[in-house]
């Protein structure tokens, strides 16, 4: 009897010994990460209304893109303290976006929605009215999360102005289902000719786990345990690295100029399109989804994600004129649009087969026209102000010319749009 405890008690003692060896190692990696400032916190956590939100009082270094010490507000905002109630003699903005204006790359003062703030209180936007805009963007927000952010959360804080800023890149996708290929998040979809909310997502078991006690341990250890932080970005390291490797072993080579096939204009045939680009659609995941919003769509997937995004534009309208504020859209740029050399750009729509790379900000300014929105494009005035200075407002160090904007593309964003607001009567 005594034999048998004996060799019972032998094999717990060992496993005992390794896990507090591995306890006693993970407790000093912690300490050391700690003392050489290394983190990398959750700034987000699941919401039953918009699928996913900022996590209230989050704070910690984002290194991902750029660099930036990030607070996150007691409201769920990227964002300074804002006061429910606004003060007497305010003039509020509340803006509308995604990563782009969550603007984690860069410092809130570098943020654009900071040097437009600036810019309006200096042009007199209103009048003698003190300029205060708060930003409720957040990574990912198509404008089915933007629609429902504005009702949900955006209407306590009563804004003067609501401005919309599209992503074009990925906003329209963002609105698909089928596009966008996750069902974690809200969306809206017509049935008949009425924009109706599809928030099956809740009640799907990822998200009833992601909520329970268990689910909720993870995201509890991301935002406070540095090892766990570091172990989280070795593992999206390790991802990017062999996405990188797959996309070099897959790339073909890229088409010479006279064989792209070219976009058609607003005059080709329906026949001409069709013949014209089914390859480019049918090889979307070798080219990316998000390039083809540069190009005119010809199938049912495509053409729905355009339907959705105006109809939800137009309902954004239709709700802020109800509670009698203004509203205009502005649409961003994309790291291609505005590359400084004209040459590259030509590359890159050459090889996507593009013969507008604004294509997507004068669809929605036609909208405008035709529902009378006011609608800013920045797109055309930053590729001249990018190829004059010769300089990149998009991308980070070896990344410089794609992704989000750095601070130069923050502030002459910034600055552009507040220049429209104050010299174009777009709200008169």
């Amino acid at each position: 009897m005594r034999r048998k405890r004996s060799r019972v008690r032998k094999p717990l003692a060992k496993l005992l010994l390794v896990l507090m060896g591995f306890a006693f190692g993970a407790l000093i990696a912690e300490v050391a990460l700690r003392a050489v400032g290394y983190s990398y916190p959750e700034f987000y956590r699941r919401d039953d209304v918009v699928g996913v939100a900022l996590l209230p009082n989050a704070a910690g270094w984002y290194r991902r893109e750029g660099e930036a010490y990030i607070r996150i507000n007691s409201d769920g905002l990227r964002d300074r303290e804002h006061l429910l109630a606004k003060a007497p003699g305010t003039f509020r903005i509340a803006l509308l976006g995604d990563s782009y204006c969550e603007a984690l790359p860069v410092q809130l003062e570098d943020a654009f929605w900071s040097i437009l703030q600036k810019g309006l209180q200096e042009c007199r936007f209103a009048g003698d009215k003190n300029i205060e805009v708060i930003n409720f963007g957040v990574s990912g927000y198509g404008t089915a999360q933007e629609l429902l952010t504005l009702r949900e959360k955006v209407w306590k804080y009563s804004p003067d102005l609501i401005l919309l800023a599209v992503t074009t890149n990925n906003d329209i996708t963002d609105n698909s289902p089928a596009l966008k290929k996750t069902h974690d998040v809200p969306y809206f979809v017509y049935i008949g000719d009425q924009l109706t909310l599809d928030d099956s997502f809740k009640h799907s078991r990822a998200f009833a786990f992601s909520n329970s006690r268990i689910g909720r341990i993870g995201p509890w250890l991301r935002t406070h345990s540095r090892l766990v932080q570091a172990i989280t970005q070795g593992q999206r390291g390790l991802k990017v690295l062999l996405a990188s490797w797959r996309a070099k072993r897959q790339a073909q080579p890229t088409p010479p100029a006279s064989s792209a096939t070219p976009a058609p204009s607003s005059t080709s045939s329906d026949t001409q399109r069709s013949a014209g680009k089914s390859d480019l659609f049918a090889r979307s995941e070798e080219l990316g989804t998000d390039n083809l919003v540069y190009l005119e769509p010809n199938n049912a997937v495509w053409n729905d994600a355009w339907h959705v995004t105006e109809g939800l534009i137009v309902q954004i309208r239709d709700e802020v004129a109800a509670r009698g504020a203004k509203f205009v859209v502005v649409t961003l740029s994309n790291g291609p649009q505005v590359l400084p050399d004209p040459a590259v750009r030509e590359r890159f729509k050459n090889r996507f087969g593009i013969t507008d790379l604004f294509y997507p900000d004068n669809r929605i300014k036609a909208l405008g026209a035709r529902e009378g929105i006011p609608v800013i494009t920045l797109a055309p005035d930053l590729q001249a102000f990018a190829q004059q200075n010769n300089m990149f407002l998009h991308g980070f160090g070896e990344n410089i010319g794609n992704g989000h904007w750095n601070v130069a593309g923050n502030r002459a964003s910034g600055e552009l749009i507040a220049k429209k607001l104050c010299e174009e009567p777009l709200l008169k």
